[in-house]
Order: C-alpha cells, then sequence, then structure tokens
C-alpha cells in the first residue's frame, strides 16, 4: 500500500460546509465569542443567539486565533490546516479526524 496524500482541496470543502451547518461547532463558537462579553448564560437551550445562523470566517478565526484570511486559506485548501487546529476543530465540532480529512 501507498503513501495516503490528503486532498487540502476537498479537506477545506468539508471544513466550510462544517462552519456553515455544524450545530456543535456554531454552539461551541457562540459561546466562546459570547461568554467572554458577558452575553451568554451558558445554557444554550435557552440562547437567544439564531442557531440557524453560520459562523463567519472572521467569528471563527478569533476561536482559532487565527486571521480571517487564515481560515479562508484552510477553507480554499490553499493551506494546510496544522494538526493541532485540525484536532482542535474535531474536538469542538465533535467530529473524527477521517470525517474531515479526505484522501486524494
Amino acid at each position: 500500500m501507498g503513501r495516503r496524500v490528503v486532498d487540502w482541496y476537498r479537506t477545506g470543502a468539508k471544513l466550510q460546509m462544517l462552519r456553515n451547518d455544524d450545530l456543535e461547532l456554531r454552539r461551541y463558537v457562540c459561546h466562546e465569542l459570547n461568554y467572554a462579553r458577558g452575553n451568554c448564560s451558558g445554557n444554550c437551550a435557552e440562547c437567544l443567539f439564531d442557531m440557524d445562523r453560520m459562523i463567519s470566517r472572521r467569528e471563527l478565526g478569533l476561536v482559532f486565533n487565527v486571521s480571517e484570511n487564515v481560515i479562508t486559506n484552510w477553507e480554499r485548501g490553499l493551506t494546510p490546516i496544522d494538526v493541532e487546529n485540525l484536532l482542535f476543530y474535531c474536538e469542538i465540532a465533535k467530529k473524527e479526524i477521517f470525517d474531515i480529512l479526505v484522501f486524494a
């Protein structure tokens, strides 16, 4: 069996899909951004934040402590996401790494 190669373009598309659609990721980002401002009770069931709204790249960048451009580059497959951030992504979205990585 040969070496497996990650398809960063398709992996990036999965990261973008998670940012747009994953409820667990939205809850985490919402909590992280609003708790520090005193706008979060910690009870997501009673949250007034619209969970149907997708997370912006800027918001996700704040959580990952990277710029919006870095998130854009990950999602477009221009820059591979580093292992630590990929594992963090998996943790907060409650996904397995192989649910996100796409091999060529």
